[in-house]
């Protein structure tokens, strides 16, 4: 059984970039989808970027502004943040086995990480 492990957060000031990791732990060919979420203190958890395992095409939501960068490389799915902002405090998730629906829809994930925690101040 697949399972998910988030690493990479951190506090960073505006303007600073992070990457985080989303290592597979098991065979990431197995999944369909992997996404990344975030979760904002007091906020529903929203989609923010999907990529199809087998082709490694991603999506984006489009309010990221092209600040966000989605990757894979050997079982880690990479998410890249420039330009981070203090609304981009959050904790975010990584998510597979897409069940089916839209690909940035929280309910349409049946596997989710622990989520790893972002910080960012003025």
């Amino acid at each position: 059984q697949l399972r998910l492990r988030e690493s990479g957060g951190g506090s960073v000031q505006s303007g600073e970039s992070l990457r985080l990791s989303c290592k597979v732990l098991g065979d990431i060919t197995s999944t369909n989808w992997v996404a990344w979420f975030r979760q904002a203190p007091g906020k529903g958890r929203e989609g923010l970027a999907a990529r199809q395992t087998s082709d490694g095409a991603p999506t984006y939501r489009r309010t990221l502004e092209g600040r966000f960068t989605n990757s894979e490389d050997k079982g880690t799915v990479y998410f890249q943040l420039t330009n981070l902002q203090p609304e981009d405090a959050a904790t975010y998730y990584c998510a597979a086995e897409l069940t089916g629906g839209s690909l940035l829809t929280v309910v349409n994930y049946d596997l989710w990480g622990q989520g790893t925690r972002v910080n960012v101040s003025t």
